[in-house]
């Protein structure tokens, strides 16, 4: 049987749809930390993630667990060498339904609030450590860096428009992912936030 050509096209990332249940598991601080440093630095025990992030092992244990019981993290026996618990993230990401903010219930409406404003004070402490630590990077890195900001006037259509068209555009450098062992790649973080303002209405640059 003839050798089928290699995809060159990276799959797509495995992301979960938060639903009611799953994003009460989630909508916490120190759990989101928990999965978002799973998530980059691999698999660790409640002793190496209380360390990493200056809490106690017992709060990092009690949340992982519950992580584990919502699905977002399992067992990652085979780095097991003694009796700590080894974790690693189960999926590589979650989409966030913003029908959530409408549910009935609201202790789900008040996870949904929590979990939005986490994510905005995660964007803030990346972009906080970036700037503070300019000179970890090389000088081709510091240039290859953005912090802008744009007003548009849009309506909600062509708002969300823009919002896929930018995914989307994220999304083809997939492909372009250099092989491993290329020099200088390094993971970036890419932030989008769009969204109204009443300032400065009609007014656009």
């Amino acid at each position: 049987m003839p050798e089928q050509p290699e995809d060159p096209t990276p799959p797509t990332p495995q992301v979960v749809e938060l639903d009611a249940r799953s994003l009460r598991g989630l909508a916490h601080p120190l759990r989101m930390q928990l999965l978002t440093t799973l998530r980059r630095s691999g698999p660790a025990t409640a002793s190496q993630l209380a360390a990493k992030l200056g809490e106690s092992s017992g709060a990092t244990s009690y949340h992982l667990r519950q992580l584990a019981a919502h699905g977002f993290i399992e067992d990652a026996p085979e780095h097991g060498k003694g009796r700590e618990r080894w974790w690693r993230a189960a999926h590589e990401g979650v989409r966030f339904n913003d029908a959530l903010h409408r549910d009935p219930d609201p202790a789900v409406r008040g996870a949904a609030d929590l979990f939005i404003h986490e994510v905005a004070n995660i964007h803030t402490r990346e972009i906080s450590t970036w700037l503070g630590n300019p000179n970890d990077w090389s000088e081709a890195w510091r240039r290859s860096s953005d912090l802008s900001d744009m007003t548009l006037r849009l309506t909600p259509e062509t708002a969300l428009d823009l919002i896929h068209r930018m995914h989307e555009l994220v999304d083809s450098y997939r492909a372009q992912a250099p092989a491993e062992g290329t020099p200088e790649a390094e993971t970036v973080r890419v932030h989008t936030h769009v969204f109204p303002t009443h300032d400065l209405r009609g007014r656009a640059r």
